[in-house]
């Protein structure tokens, strides 16, 4: 069995004067676009997740929810598969202030 580390940033903050720690894949910069492009095109998260499947990605609704919450890292094949999916360019899940 293979298991992998992942990386992640901890944020601190303060909620009703109580500190609560904020964990995300410090990679995952994606989630937010895919939730913008998944609701522009009026899906459900189910929905998107069973558009993947149908290309051959193995990826639930589950998975979806923790990329859009950017609580989970994105692969380099699943960005394609997200992309084709949301029948969007792959330069369209980064933020705009990381295109060139």
């Amino acid at each position: 069995m293979c298991s992998t580390t992942r990386i992640r940033a901890v944020q601190l903050h303060t909620v009703d004067g109580q500190m609560a720690r904020d964990i995300r894949p410090a990679g995952n910069i994606v989630g937010p676009q895919v939730r913008r492009l998944r609701n522009a095109q009026g899906w459900s998260q189910p929905e998107l997740a069973a558009r993947c499947q149908r290309m051959g990605c193995d990826i639930g609704r589950d998975i979806i929810a923790r990329i859009e919450s950017r609580v989970r890292l994105v692969t380099d094949s699943e960005i394609l598969f997200l992309a084709r999916a949301l029948r969007a360019s792959v330069a369209d899940l980064f933020p705009a202030q990381t295109r060139r």
